[in-house]
C-alpha cells in the first residue's frame, strides 16, 4: 500500500469510528454491531502499526470513551478510567499472556471476572458519604448523574462497613450499571406499546435510562402543578406518567463495582483485596470474580461462562482478565487508552440456525434500496429475531443463500442480526433464488445505481416517494437527529397515509386539529391520544435545538452527528451553509470532497430549499448564536500544541489559542502552519520537522499570544 492510499485509507476508517463512536457512546443508539466496530479498530491498529507516521494523538486507537453531552455539569476523575483492548481467539490471549508474564519475568496471578453489557461509572465517596457519579465520558471527564442516585436501589448513598471495617476517608469505586435482562425485556415491552422503537441491548437501554435530566423534570412538574388546572390538566398527566416511567425505569438499574480509582486510608495489595474491601463497606460486587493462578485456569474460566453467559441476571460479552497485585499494574502501566495489565476477551457472536422464509426490500430515506431476510423468529444472543439486512443483491449473490434456506444466523456483537449463509446440506431443491426488483416497491419508480459499477440501486423519486418520505420522517424524530419523543416509524407512517402530511416540509406547522385527522393520533371523538400531545410538545421543543442536529434531520446524504458538528463549528446558519462552495466546505474538518459536493447538491434542488423556508416560517431554529470574540490575529492559521508548557494545562493553551482566531488541531500534516512543542513533545516535533513545518517553544507561544505570528517565528527552532 503506498503512503498515499494508506493515508486515504486510514481517515476513511477514522471517520467510520469516529461516527460509530458517536452513536455508541453519546447518542446511545449504535449503528454497527460490536464485532463490526472491533474489525475497524482492529484494521485501524494495524494500519498505524505498519504507518507510525500516521498515528497521532488523537486517533481514535489512543483516545478513551466518548463526548461529554452538554446536557449534564462535568466531573473530572480523580485517577482516569481506562478503555480495556479486546481479544478474541485464545492464540490472541496467549500472546498477551506471554507480554505480560514477559514483562514481569514470572507468572502473576490473575482475576477473572464477567464483561457485563452495561455503562461505566465512576463513584467517589468521602468519610462514606456519597460525593458524585459521573460516567466514563472521555477518560479524564464524565457527565454528572449524581442527582439519579437516589432513585437506584442498589448505589448506597452512605458506606455501611461490616463490623471491624473502618471506611477510608477517600475511595474511588468503578462500577457498571446495568439491566437485567428481565427488566431489559419489560422496557422494550413498554417501547413496543407506546409506539417507540426498542433499545438495540442491555447498554443502550441503562444508558438512556441513566443519562436522563430527571431534576428538570420535577422543575416542569412542579411548575406546571402551579399553574391554572383546567388548562394544564392533560400536560399535567402526560408529565406525570413521563415521570414515572422515568422513575420506575431508574429504579430497575443495577451497579455492580469492579475497581478503584483514587483512596486514602485504605491499604490494598490486590484487585481481589479491593473488591473484598468493597463488599464489607456496602458496595455490589460480582459473586463471579475469581484469581486463576495459570493461563489455564482463565481459559477454563472463559470457557465456562461462555457455556453458561445466559444464566446470570444480565448480559455478558466476554470476559476481563486484571494482574491482580496492584504494585504489577503500576509496573505494567498503561498505554494512551488501557491498561497492559488487564484485556478484555471478546466472546464470538452466538450462530443459530433458522428458516429464511423470504427476501423483502426496503427504501431508505436516502432512496437506497436494500434487500432483508425474512426468517423463523429464533431467540440468538439473548433476544428473538425475525429479520436482517442484506446490504443489496451482490451480498445476497455472495452469502449464496436461497428464499427457503436453512440459514446460519448470528447476532453480530449481540446487536445487528446478520445472515452468515445457507446450510447447504439441508437443501430439498425447493428453494428459489431471490430477483432484485426492477421498480421501487413504494413507487414503482425505475431504480438506477448513481454511478457506474455501483452495487447499490437507488429510488430516483426523492421527493415523494412514500418509502423514503416515511424514513425521513423517523429520522427527524430520532435521537441522533432532533430527538422528538413519539415521532417513530409508526407515527410517521400513519402521517403520510392519512395525508396529514405530503412531506416533511410541513412537519413543525401541524396543529392539534391537523392530528384529530387520524385515527391514529387519537383515543375518542375529538380527543387527541398522549402520544400525539406528546409528539406536539416535542415538536415545539424540537424548534430551539442547535442547528448540527437540524442538519442532520434534512437527510443530507454522508451527514452523520460528527460531520454535522464539524460543520457548524465553521458554518453557523444554514443560509451561510447554503452559500459554501465546494472548496470551501472541504476544507471542513472531516468532509471530504464526496460529502461537499452531496451537500452542494442537496441545496442546489429546488423543494430542498422548500422545506427549509417551511421550517423557518415555523420557527425551526436555522442559526447557531455567535459569541462576540475579541480581536483575531490569529485567524486562517492552523496550529498543533504537543508537549507540556509552563503555565499552561492543555486546555487552556488551545483556548488561548482558539480566542485569538487560530485553528488548534490534534495531528500534524501538510495543512499544519505552526508547531508549538513543550516539553516531551514526542514525535509530533519530528513530523513538523521532517515536514518543513516552523516549530517554536514556550517563549515564542507567548509572543504568538501576545505580539502575533511573526515575532513568534523569530524563535522557530
Amino acid at each position: 500500500m503506498s503512503a498515499d492510499d494508506a493515508r486515504r485509507r486510514w481517515e476513511a476508517l477514522v471517520v467510520q469510528i469516529r461516527e460509530a463512536g458517536h452513536a455508541y457512546h453519546d447518542l446511545d443508539a449504535p449503528v454497527l454491531s460490536d464485532a463490526e466496530y472491533d474489525a475497524l479498530f482492529r484494521a485501524l491498529v494495524e494500519l498505524e502499526e505498519a504507518h507510525p507516521e500516521l498515528a497521532s494523538d488523537d486517533s481514535p486507537t489512543r483516545v478513551r470513551g466518548g463526548a461529554i453531552s452538554s446536557m449534564f455539569s462535568e466531573v473530572t476523575h480523580l485517577v482516569p478510567m481506562y478503555s480495556l483492548d479486546n481479544v478474541f481467539d485464545a492464540d490472541e490471549l496467549a500472546a498477551w499472556h506471554e507480554r505480560t508474564e514477559k514483562s514481569l519475568g514470572f507468572v502473576p496471578e490473575y482475576l477473572c471476572e464477567l464483561k457485563i453489557d452495561g455503562l461505566a461509572v465512576d463513584l467517589v465517596y468521602v468519610n462514606g458519604s456519597l460525593t458524585t457519579m459521573a460516567t466514563r465520558g472521555d477518560g479524564k471527564t464524565g457527565e454528572d448523574v449524581t442527582y439519579n442516585v437516589q432513585f437506584i436501589p442498589g448505589i448506597p448513598a452512605t458506606l455501611t462497613p461490616q463490623r471491624g471495617v473502618s471506611v477510608p476517608a477517600l475511595v474511588e469505586v468503578r462500577g457498571e450499571i446495568f439491566f437485567p435482562v428481565e427488566a431489559f425485556d419489560r422496557i422494550n415491552d413498554e417501547q413496543y406499546d407506546a409506539g417507540l422503537p426498542p433499545f438495540s441491548n442491555p447498554r443502550n437501554a441503562a444508558a438512556g435510562t441513566l443519562r436522563q435530566r430527571i431534576d428538570k423534570r420535577e422543575e416542569e412538574l412542579a411548575e406546571v402543578r402551579t399553574q391554572s388546572a383546567a388548562r394544564t390538566q392533560s400536560k399535567l398527566e402526560r408529565l406525570e406518567a413521563e415521570y414515572a416511567r422515568s422513575v420506575r425505569r431508574l429504579n430497575g438499574l443495577q451497579l455492580t463495582v469492579h475497581g478503584l480509582g483514587a483512596t486514602d486510608g485504605a491499604t490494598i495489595d490486590r484487585q481481589s483485596d479491593a473488591y473484598a474491601l468493597l463488599k464489607s463497606l456496602g458496595l455490589p460486587t460480582s459473586d463471579y470474580a475469581k484469581v486463576e493462578s495459570s493461563s489455564a485456569g482463565v481459559a477454563a474460566f472463559i470457557a465456562h461462562f461462555h457455556e453458561h453467559r445466559h444464566d446470570v441476571i444480565h448480559e455478558i460479552d466476554g470476559i476481563v482478565i486484571k494482574v491482580d497485585r496492584l504494585d504489577l499494574q503500576q509496573q505494567l502501566g498503561e498505554t494512551s487508552r488501557a491498561p497492559r495489565w488487564a484485556i478484555a476477551y471478546k466472546y464470538p457472536p452466538e450462530v443459530v440456525r433458522t428458516r429464511l422464509l423470504d427476501i423483502q426490500v426496503n427504501v431508505g430515506r436516502t432512496g437506497r434500496v436494500t434487500p432483508f431476510a425474512v426468517m423463523e423468529p429464533v431467540r440468538v444472543a439473548g433476544s428473538t429475531v425475525a429479520m436482517a439486512t442484506l446490504h443489496n443483491a451482490s451480498e445476497v449473490e455472495r452469502k449464496g443463500v436461497l428464499i427457503g434456506d436453512l440459514v446460519f444466523l448470528r447476532k453480530a456483537g449481540d446487536v445487528i442480526p446478520e445472515v452468515l449463509g445457507p446450510v447447504l446440506e439441508a437443501r430439498t431443491g425447493d428453494e428459489r433464488p431471490f430477483v432484485m426488483p426492477t421498480h421501487c416497491p413504494d413507487c414503482n419508480t425505475e431504480l438506477r445505481p448513481e454511478t457506474e459499477g455501483d452495487k447499490d440501486l437507488r429510488c430516483p423519486n426523492a421527493r415523494s416517494c412514500p418509502g423514503q418520505l416515511m424514513e425521513r420522517l423517523a429520522n427527524i424524530g430520532s435521537r441522533k437527529a432532533l430527538d422528538i419523543e413519539g415521532l417513530g416509524e409508526k407515527s410517521a407512517i400513519a402521517l403520510l397515509e392519512t395525508g396529514i402530511l405530503t412531506d416533511e416540509g410541513d412537519l413543525f406547522a401541524l396543529t392539534e386539529a391537523d392530528l384529530l385527522r387520524g385515527s391514529y393520533f387519537t383515543k375518542g371523538e375529538g380527543e387527541l391520544s398522549e402520544n400525539a400531545k406528546v409528539i406536539l410538545a416535542q415538536l415545539e421543543v424540537a424548534k430551539t435545538k442547535p442547528l448540527w442536529r437540524v442538519l442532520v434531520s434534512l437527510s443530507m446524504r454522508h451527514v452523520g452527528p460528527p460531520t454535522a458538528q464539524a460543520i457548524t463549528s465553521v458554518f453557523t446558519s444554514l443560509d451561510d451553509l447554503a452559500a459554501a462552495s465546494t472548496d470551501e466546505l472541504a476544507v471542513v474538518d472531516g468532509i471530504g470532497e464526496k460529502t461537499a459536493i452531496s451537500i452542494g447538491e442537496w441545496f442546489a434542488e429546488p423543494w430542498h430549499r422548500e422545506i427549509i423556508e417551511k421550517w423557518r416560517a415555523a420557527g425551526v431554529r436555522m442559526a447557531d448564536e455567535v459569541i462576540e470574540r475579541g480581536p483575531q490575529p490569529l485567524a486562517g492559521l492552523t496550529m498543533v500544541i504537543t508537549g507540556s508548557l509552563e503555565g499552561f494545562t492543555r486546555d487552556s493553551a488551545e483556548a488561548a489559542a482558539a480566542e485569538r482566531g487560530a485553528k488548534v488541531t490534534g495531528s500534524v500534516s501538510k495543512k499544519t502552519d505552526l508547531v508549538v512543542a513543550g516539553e516531551n513533545a514526542g514525535s509530533k516535533r519530528d513530523k513538523a520537522e521532517s515536514l518543513g513545518i516552523p516549530v517554536i517553544g514556550l517563549e515564542g507561544f507567548l509572543l504568538l499570544l501576545s505580539d502575533g505570528l511573526e515575532k513568534a517565528l523569530t524563535t522557530a527552532e
